[in-house]
């Protein structure tokens, strides 16, 4: 029975150990791809966005009121 528990741990620790390295590979190659990917295809700047015009602001009231309407209407008509 010993003799089987010791095979075990020694089972356990040989895997243990190739899952280790595996992942230690793993975390090794996705910097080293991540690190090769930005060297040569560069992240390009953002753009700011431009300022909204003062029609698309006078439309967007307009849109807030007749959705403000509707909801009042809704509401009246429900109670």
């Amino acid at each position: 029975m010993n003799e089987m528990m010791s095979s075990g741990v020694e089972l356990m620790i040989i895997g243990m150990g190739i899952v280790f390295a595996f992942l230690a590979m793993l975390i090794v190659m996705v910097n080293i791809m991540t690190s090769v990917i930005q060297r040569f295809f560069p992240e390009a700047p953002i753009i700011a966005a431009t300022p909204a015009s003062a029609s698309t602001t006078h439309t967007d009231a307009g849109i807030i009121a007749a959705i403000t309407s509707a909801v009042h209407q809704y509401r009246k008509k429900d109670k």
